[in-house]
C-alpha cells in the first residue's frame, strides 16, 4: 500500500510542481509519516475470538454502521475539524517556507494529518535534510498511532472486516481517536469516517489557506493559533476523567511523569515522542493490570 501511494504522489509532484524537488520529497514524505503509524488492528482479534477474512458488503452489514452514526460522527468531528483549521493555518506558513504550493500542501496535509510529523518533515525538507533522518524523524514522532490502532481494535464489533480495520486505522488522529474510544458500545467505522472526514477536510484546507496567506499574520497571532489543538485535546479528556476515578488516576499520572521525565538525568535526553511512547504503555499497562474494563455482549462497559 505504501507504494502504490507513494508512486501515485511522486506522479502527482512530477507533473504539478515539476521544478520544485523539495515539495515532492515533503509530500511523498508525509504520506509515509501517516502509513509508519501501522494499522495494528487490522491483524489483532475481534471479540470473539475469530479472525474474519475479505471484504463484505459491510454497507449493509450492521458492523458498518448506520445513517444516524453518520450524522454523529460528523456532529462530533465539526468541533475538531475547526480546532484543526486553526493550528494548520499556522502550519501551512511552516509548510510555505518549505517550498510547497498551497495545493501541495493540500494533498499533503489531507493524507498526513500529524502535526509534529509535518512540522517536521517541512522544517527538514526546508534545509534540504537527507531522506534517511526525514523517515527517522516520522518514524519516532508517529509510533503513537500503532498504540492508538491496538487499542482501537476493542471498540470493534465482532465480524467487522479487515478492510475496515484497516481504513479506521488510517483515519486516527489524536482527536479522532479519543472520540472514537469514548463511543459508547462498539464504535462503528461509520462514525469513525464521518468524524475523519470533516475534520480532514478542514485540516487540509487550512494548510492550504496558510500556504496562501504565507508570512502576512503577527507572530503573535501564529502563535495563539497552534495553542487551539492542546485545548481542544484536553477538551476530549477531561470529560472521561471527570466521570471516571480511573480515568483521572490515570490521566494525572501521565502529566506528573511526563513533567518529571523531561527533566531527569537519561530519560530527558530522550525525545519527546519517545517518552511519550514509553509512558503511555507503562501507565496504560498498570491501569489495565489494576483496573480491567470488562465488556459485556453489547460492547457496554
Amino acid at each position: 500500500m505504501v507504494c502504490k501511494y507513494s508512486i501515485f504522489f511522486d506522479n502527482l509532484c512530477c507533473l504539478s510542481h515539476q521544478n520544485n524537488r523539495k515539495s515532492g520529497d515533503a509530500l511523498g514524505f508525509s504520506l509515509l509519516i501517516r502509513f509508519f503509524g501501522l494499522p495494528l488492528h487490522a491483524f489483532s482479534r475481534p471479540h470473539d475470538g475469530k479472525r474474519v477474512d475479505g471484504m463484505n458488503n459491510d454497507a449493509k452489514s450492521p458492523t458498518f454502521g448506520s445513517r444516524s452514526d453518520i450524522v454523529e460522527g460528523l456532529r462530533d468531528g465539526i468541533p475538531i475539524a475547526l480546532g484543526y483549521f486553526a493550528v494548520s493555518f499556522s502550519l501551512g506558513i511552516i509548510a510555505k517556507k518549505a517550498g510547497l504550493t498551497a495545493a501541495l500542501g493540500f494533498v499533503s496535509s489531507f493524507f498526513t494529518r500529524a502535526s509534529a510529523g509535518e512540522y517536521g518533515v517541512y522544517t527538514l525538507v526546508a534545509v534540504n535534510a537527507a531522506y534517511v533522518e526525514v523517515v527517522a524523524m516520522s518514524l519516532v514522532a508517529n509510533l503513537r498511532y500503532m498504540l492508538m490502532s491496538a487499542a482501537l481494535s476493542q471498540k470493534m464489533a465482532p465480524g467487522i472486516s479487515w478492510w475496515h480495520r484497516i481504513l479506521m486505522a488510517c483515519c486516527i488522529t489524536d482527536e479522532v481517536f479519543g472520540i472514537s474510544v469514548a463511543h459508547k458500545g462498539f464504535t462503528p467505522p461509520a462514525y469513525t469516517y464521518a468524524a475523519a472526514l470533516v475534520s480532514t477536510l478542514c485540516w487540509a484546507s487550512g494548510c492550504a489557506v496558510g500556504i496562501m496567506a504565507g508570512g502576512m499574520l503577527p507572530a503573535p497571532i501564529v502563535s495563539a493559533l497552534s495553542v487551539a489543538l492542546y485545548g481542544m485535546f484536553l477538551a476530549i479528556i477531561m470529560p472521561p476523567a471527570r466521570d471516571d476515578r480511573n480515568v483521572r488516576y490515570a490521566v494525572g499520572a501521565s502529566f506528573a511523569l511526563s513533567g518529571v521525565c523531561a527533566v531527569a538525568p537519561v530519560v530527558g535526553d530522550w525525545s519527546a515522542g519517545t517518552r511519550t511512547i514509553v509512558l503511555t504503555v507503562l501507565i496504560s499497562a498498570v491501569a489495565a493490570w489494576l483496573k480491567p474494563i470488562k465488556f459485556d455482549e453489547d460492547g457496554e462497559s
